[in-house]
């Protein structure tokens, strides 16, 4: 089983919302094979607790826009790893400390990658074609 062509759309409308709040290094894996909840977990970083916000704001924004709203928030207050869960899609915004640390990368490294537009990757830290 692979994700939905809803689950790509919406993976991709996150990213682009994340990338024009300047999150960075974006990667979405197909965990649909792994998870029967969920299709793609998209995972991106901030620099700060703000853009943290900022970020997880602007996808929410954009997957509203195409008629998905969240079903569960988590770590909101915090601001240092939010968890939005859109059915179809989870995304992972988190402090670049929390990345590094938790490395869900690492977690679900045999899953395949969801291919990200080009315009999104260009945002990526230099250096992180292994995360693709």
């Amino acid at each position: 089983m692979t994700a939905t062509d809803r689950a790509r759309e919406l993976t991709v409308a996150a990213a682009a919302a994340a990338t024009d709040k300047l999150a960075r290094d974006l990667v979405a894996f197909d965990v649909s094979d792994q998870l029967f909840i969920t299709d793609v977990f998209l995972v991106c970083s901030a620099a700060n607790d703000r853009q943290v916000r900022a970020v997880v704001d602007a996808v929410e924004e954009r997957l509203q826009a195409h008629g998905a709203r969240p079903v569960r928030r988590e770590g909101q207050r915090e601001g240092r790893w939010v968890l939005l869960d859109f059915g179809d899609i989870v995304v992972h915004v988190q402090h670049a400390e929390e990345r590094a640390y938790y490395a869900l990368e690492r977690i679900w490294r045999d899953c395949p990658l969801v291919t990200l537009p080009d315009v999104v990757r260009q945002s990526d830290t230099p250096g992180n074609e292994a995360a693709r």
